[in-house]
């Protein structure tokens, strides 16, 4: 499951402590599951359904969730916090909208992130106005350096220049100073890669040990 995450989560990963590392895995790798459907799919449609069963799965009870599934067995145990992570689902589903996507699908897909990250950190005891202000951030970092259409890119830079400053995270937390700091300097270097260029890695120990 570590080996599913892109390079920069796996490195976030890295600063999380022991006690909250199997959440924060859990957390990226739904994450990037449900990336995955948005972007392989030929069709809308089709990721659509496959959004739909992870969204019905989380409005119900895990008791009652399928077995074999890996990713849902690691997340039974969050209990009622799962109804949360549909919130998640409708965001990445927000952007499956008609091109270009404008400001309301992208700030729903920031909602539904913020959503769950808020949801970790109940689950953490981490609660933090850091995660509303870093969830935004990294989201439309993120969305400014890979989305397809240059338009939709700078609309997200656009967004992201008026999302705040940063904000120092708990400790539990600190994997989410990483995804932030790093997504938000690569769009202002414009280096079109979070990890790219020489100070990178000297920015993530910065923010890994710092949370700024």
């Amino acid at each position: 499951m570590l080996g599913q995450l892109p390079p920069l989560e796996r490195l976030a990963l890295a600063y999380a402590p022991a006690a909250a590392r199997a959440d924060w895995l859990s957390l990226l790798a739904l994450d990037a599951r449900l990336a995955a459907v948005v972007r392989q799919a030929r069709e809308p449609m089709l990721a659509q359904l496959k959004l739909a069963w992870w969204r019905d799965r989380f409005n119900a009870e895990p008791a009652g969730w399928p077995k074999g599934e890996p990713l849902l067995a690691r997340l039974a145990p969050w209990g009622e916090a799962t109804r949360t992570l549909a919130k998640l689902v409708d965001g990445w589903e927000a952007l499956l909208g008609e091109a270009p996507l404008g400001e309301a699908e992208l700030d729903a897909f920031a909602d539904g992130r913020i959503a769950a990250l808020a949801a970790l950190a109940h689950r953490l005891d981490a609660r933090s106005a850091a995660v509303v202000a870093l969830g935004r951030q990294w989201t439309l970092a993120e969305l400014a350096l890979q989305l397809g259409s240059p338009a939709e890119r700078g609309v997200a830079a656009e967004m992201l220049a008026a999302a705040g400053p940063a904000l120092r995270t708990p400790r539990p937390l600190r994997p989410l100073s990483l995804l932030a700091g790093l997504s938000r300097r690569a769009v202002r270097k414009q280096q079109g890669e979070a990890l790219a260029g020489v100070g990178a890695l000297g920015a993530a120990i910065r923010l890994g040990l710092l949370g700024i």
